[in-house]
């Protein structure tokens, strides 16, 4: 287990831009900026924030639990205890991860196209992902020039 839990934490570590704490509950805690990707707590729980309709996805296809303290929330639990758990769990926190990059990259569109194909994502996951980028998208668009 403990071999499991520090090769996620060592892949989640490589991550660009990504900074490694102590979680104020135990554990260990990666952010990307000042925004929580996700931590690990030893034991192999991982809880992992997303947007509702990611995190509904998420629980309705059996790919993550709801957290076991804030169920009604935007976070999930899921537990590694193998290397096929380990592999998910990096999924899931790239997911995670991809959310919050898309928030600063300089072309979410393109960075959305390379890791849909890299970590995949399924139609509807894609699809999830493409309104967090038109949502981006809308908001950083200038308002036309008006006549006063």
């Amino acid at each position: 287990m403990t071999n499991l839990l520090q090769r996620l934490e060592e892949t989640v570590a490589g991550w660009s831009n990504v900074s490694v704490h102590a979680h104020r509950f135990g554990g260990t805690e990666f952010r990307l900026g000042s925004a929580e990707i996700g931590h690990i707590h030893p034991g192999g729980v991982i809880d992992i924030p997303f947007p509702r309709p990611v995190r509904d996805a998420l629980l309705e296809e059996g790919l993550a639990q709801e957290h076991r303290w804030v169920p009604n929330s935007g976070w999930t639990t899921f537990r590694a205890r193998n290397e096929q758990d380990l592999q998910h769990a990096l999924w899931l926190m790239r997911l995670s991860y991809l959310r919050y990059a898309l928030k600063t990259a300089p072309d979410p569109r393109e960075l959305l196209e390379h890791e849909s194909r890299s970590l995949p994502l399924t139609p509807r996951f894609r699809a999830l992902f493409d309104n967090l980028v038109a949502a981006r998208m809308t908001r950083t668009v200038e308002p036309a020039n008006q006549v006063a």
